[in-house]
């Protein structure tokens, strides 16, 4: 059973930056997707990136050019937010799964969830 445990969430000013990471608890199979998500008060949860250990990063375009996704050691993954905008507040999910080809998008292929990090952009 992987766990997934996200930290850096926090309060920040428009135009303002983050970072936040995603420690798994042990490594996952490299071919499996890690991922970030998120969910605003009322709304559904969405897409935001997402990459496989070795590969590229994947993004909604609301974030194109402002978030970057990368892997580290230590079974670590990061999301790290420039430019933030009032829109981007919600809480981040990590993920990770054996994400099907062509589906990484999709929250439904994801078998591990973290627990979510608040992350509020004041304007």
């Amino acid at each position: 059973q992987v766990q997934l445990v996200e930290s850096g969430g926090g309060l920040v000013q428009a135009g303002g930056s983050l970072k936040l990471s995603c420690a798994a608890s042990e490594r996952t199979f490299s071919n499996y997707a890690m991922g970030w998500f998120r969910q605003a008060p009322g709304k559904e949860r969405e897409f935001v990136a997402a990459k496989r250990w070795s590969g590229v990063g994947y993004y909604r375009d609301s974030v194109k050019g402002r978030f970057t996704i990368s892997s580290g050691a230590k079974n670590t993954v990061y999301l790290q937010m420039n430019n933030l905008k009032p829109e981007d507040t919600a809480v981040y999910y990590c993920a990770a799964g054996a994400v099907v080809p062509g589906s990484i998008r999709d929250a439904s292929g994801y078998d591990y969830w973290g627990q979510g990090t608040q992350v509020t952009v004041s304007s």
